[in-house]
């Protein structure tokens, strides 16, 4: 079967509703390089739309009803959206689940040094990353600095304009025979991912006289420290320099990176790309793409019969744990909070809610590639510009990791998506021993639920810029809209 090309059944209305849902998608992308950011941008526009804090429903004491909007978040980096339905949600919802985290470097807790007139800030590389793609790139850091008396300073620095950026060095080809001789694996090494910030030492002012006069009264002890105090001055200048930059803007100290949270990031906004402007080129569609579509869907949606419900969660890129990750109870226990405001909960109910939901897990897919051919099995293959992927099962090799939907909810599906005449795709993650890959679907299948994997396909994924189609882009967001109004297997 080949896959339909979304951009020649678009009608001229489609394509101007198309363009102008990925304007709005790109400005997401943009504002929201982080989980936190994410959560701050995705709860205003929710909150616009009507959706209610679970804590403040739950203070007052108010019974949920049908039409009525719940959203809850779990330590700034997991939102949860339901709109209530007509049905009692003992008989199963309709989810959309996608993460909102993407591979980037962390600064390390103790980051900061300075090695030969250069101020560096260690890293840890988050997620599955090509390392060597990540130097001699723009970048910027975002995140929170929470210091001891809990005031939050908030990080934003390589975006704008004017703003300075950061880099990670590499080797020049005059010197580089030993690193071209590596693998690609090696030719960048993990601990060498250290972004350069800084080389203008801090300026010693020199003691007027009367300063002179008061420090011979001064005891000598007092006298010493000053001087060594001078000494680590101008040995790290450099560094002295970063902090006060850092004092002056934030307020922090240099022991206040040991409880910060900051990621650096590719700088610069989304872009479109091609000369038709057909593609999106971005940081972090691998899993936002989705994480927008959804939340958006659920905004799109109305009157339904199945609750309807949006799953947004951090820590899918290294196995979804923590208590921010999918493998946490948040979303069980949010559950039963709106359950127990719908007048409905039992532990029994909130067992059958469980089990009888049927879900989407919503995250991108390999798209096609023509340089690199030989990794993709073409009739199982997802292309850009051929809508919404449908990927019955990911996995790597035999099928480890993998959640793999049953025939009938894949029925259920095609025919929920035909019906709206939704364009999509089915695909495999590339050749069956060439690699793979998972998400959270098998996680919420634990709950007996039916769960399948759907997004977008995506070039260049968990690179530092990743391409996605627009077609494909707005294409899945129907199919969202499409899933959430469907009435159950």
């Amino acid at each position: 079967m080949e896959p339909k090309n979304v951009w020649e059944s678009y009608t001229d209305k489609q394509l101007k509703d198309m363009h102008a849902f990925n304007d709005a998608y790109r400005a997401f992308l943009s504002a929201s390089k982080t989980e936190r950011e994410c959560v701050d941008n995705i709860v205003n526009d929710i909150e616009k739309a009507g959706y209610v804090e679970l804590p403040k429903l739950i203070q007052s004491g108010k019974k949920l009803k049908k039409g009525d909007k719940v959203y809850a978040v779990n330590m700034n980096k997991n939102v949860v959206m339901f709109l209530i339905g007509s049905e009692p949600m003992e008989k199963g919802m309709n989810i959309l689940g996608a993460h909102i985290d993407s591979p980037r470097l962390d600064l390390k807790q103790n980051p900061l040094y300075e090695e030969k007139g250069l101020a560096l800030l260690d890293t840890h590389y988050y997620g599955g990353i090509k390392k060597y793609q990540w130097v001699t790139l723009p970048l910027a850091l975002h995140g929170v600095i929470v210091k001891k008396d809990g005031t939050t300073a908030e990080i934003s620095l390589g975006e704008e304009e004017d703003d300075p950026v950061f880099f990670i060095s590499d080797i020049l080809i005059h010197l580089a025979a030993d690193q071209m001789s590596k693998t690609a694996a090696k030719a960048v090494e993990g601990e060498a991912l250290n972004i350069i910030c800084g080389n203008q030492p801090i300026k010693i002012e020199k003691k007027t006289a009367a300063a002179s006069k008061t420090t011979a009264r001064t005891t000598s002890k007092a006298k010493a420290a000053d001087k060594k105090d001078e000494e680590e001055k101008a040995k790290e200048g450099v560094k002295a320099g970063v902090l006060a930059i850092l004092k002056d803007m934030y307020g922090v100290d240099e022991e206040d990176f040991l409880s910060a949270e900051i990621e650096v990031v590719p700088a610069g906004k989304a872009r479109e790309a091609g000369f038709d402007r057909s593609m999106i080129m971005s940081y972090g569609q691998d899993d936002r793409v989705c994480a927008y579509g959804s939340y958006e869907a659920m905004l799109a949606v109305k009157n339904v019969k199945r609750t309807a419900c949006c799953i947004l969660v951090d820590k899918e890129e290294i196995g979804s744990v923590g208590a921010t990750g999918m493998q946490s109870r948040f979303f069980e226990n949010i559950v039963a909070e709106v359950m127990n405001l719908a007048g409905s909960y039992s532990e029994l109910a909130l067992r059958r809610c469980l089990a009888n939901s049927l879900m989407l897990s919503s995250d991108v897919s390999a798209g096609y590639d023509p340089n690199y051919a030989a990794c993709f099995e073409t009739k199982n293959t997802c292309y850009l510009g051929c809508g919404m992927v449908i990927n019955k099962y990911t996995g790597s090799r035999g099928k480890s990791g993998s959640n793999d939907a049953s025939a009938e909810f894949m029925a259920y599906i095609r025919k929920v998506l035909d019906g709206e005449k939704v364009i999509f795709q089915t695909a495999e993650l590339g050749k069956v021993d060439q690699g793979g890959g998972g998400t959270i679907a098998y996680i919420l299948a634990q709950y007996g639920m039916n769960v399948i994997d759907s997004g977008v396909a995506v070039l260049d994924m968990h690179a530092p810029w990743e391409v996605t189609s627009k077609a494909d882009v707005y294409e899945t967001y129907r199919g969202y809209i499409a899933f959430l109004n469907g009435e159950g297997m």
